[in-house]
């Protein structure tokens, strides 16, 4: 893979001398005003970048997909999400290349492990959407047809064990993790373990279910989504560095948006949330839904300040510059900017 210059697009977003979706021969204009790691494009030149590529999905596919305070539709699919899965089809196939030229230069039998993808963001930032719908593009590719999802919501600690250190109201923070299992998990995959099991998190009940797991079967592409899975390696007691989650990333997508917009869309989704989850039996929130609207908001409020804006400012936002990929939002859920690594 080759190296790029400044305000020159990855190698491996052209295809012969053409830049995918530039009909006209143009090039996407790409600031150059400073020294950046990244290459940056707005919304416009990023849609150009795949104006040859076809979209495999559909209005009912993406309604079936988007999350409850998300309004993502088929343009914004059309948009964003279609130049970012050729982007990554070429990625996979890059990476391909590069481990079959590995393995005869140390004369070993090729043996495929899947392209693993990391998702961050902020709760309510609408990354469960991101990562639904490019599981759902890749799968429509010849080249990655067995596409598979895991969250790390599976990896939070029982609400016992959280409750036993004190954690109940730091969920979700760094600490709230079972790190070590993760890693194990992430370990198998990329070693080609033929089946890797993942817990499983039910969001009504607000726990790990017990004794419930979701296979990981050598797919082609894994998309692990999760709050924190940008945080760098740990040292340990002794100084020692561990490995990260990020480790194990071919590719990282972090969803940004400012903060004020993540506390509204975080709101409006609690006060959704009281008519179908909360009201549910067996539901952890179920006190939460006879609520009326100002006092919805006054709670909703109360823990994003308390608990998830913490979590966003110490632990999520830090990490946003180790990502491949970064697209911001603008305050309607629109991606309007895309930082893209050079490599």
């Amino acid at each position: 893979m080759s190296k790029t210059t400044s305000g020159a697009l990855p190698a491996l977003f052209l295809s012969g001398h053409e830049r995918p979706g530039t009909a006209d021969g143009s090039h996407p204009r790409v600031d150059e005003s400073n020294t950046t790691p990244f290459v940056e494009l707005d919304r416009e030149d990023w849609s150009r970048l795949s104006a040859s590529t076809p979209l495999p999905l559909t209005t009912q596919d993406v309604v079936r997909l988007r999350g409850m305070s998300d309004p993502m539709d088929l343009a914004e699919v059309d948009t964003v999400y279609r130049p970012l899965s050729r982007l990554l089809g070429l990625y996979v196939e890059g990476v391909e290349h590069v481990h079959a030229a590995t393995s005869t230069f140390l004369g070993e039998r090729a043996t495929r492990t899947p392209f693993v993808i990391g998702v961050a963001g902020s709760v309510a930032v609408g990354k469960s959407t991101t990562a639904r719908v490019l599981v759902e593009m890749l799968r429509r590719w010849p080249e990655t047809p067995r596409v598979e999802l895991v969250t790390t919501d599976g990896f939070l600690l029982p609400n016992a064990e959280l409750q036993r250190r004190g954690l109940m109201e730091r969920k979700g923070f760094p600490e709230s993790y079972d790190r070590r299992s993760l890693l194990r998990f992430l370990t198998q995959v990329k070693s080609g373990a033929p089946r890797v099991e993942a817990p499983i998190y039910d969001h009504l009940t607000y726990d790990v279910v017990p004794d419930r797991t979701v296979t990981v079967s050598q797919p082609d592409v894994l998309v692990v989504e999760g709050l924190n899975v940008l945080q760098p390696a740990r040292a340990d007691r002794e100084g020692t560095t561990s490995l990260a989650v990020s480790d194990f990333f071919d590719f990282s997508i972090y969803v940004d948006a400012r903060t004020r917009d993540i506390e509204r869309w975080y709101v409006q989704r609690f006060l959704r949330l009281r008519s179908t989850a909360f009201a549910r039996p067996g539901s952890y929130f179920r006190r939460y839904a006879d609520l009326d609207d100002d006092a919805a908001v006054a709670t909703a409020r109360d823990i994003w300040r308390r608990i998830n804006e913490p979590n966003l400012r110490a632990n999520i936002v830090p990490t946003r510059s180790r990502a491949n990929l970064v697209m911001t939002k603008d305050g309607e859920h629109r991606i309007q900017r895309v930082l893209l690594r050079k490599l």
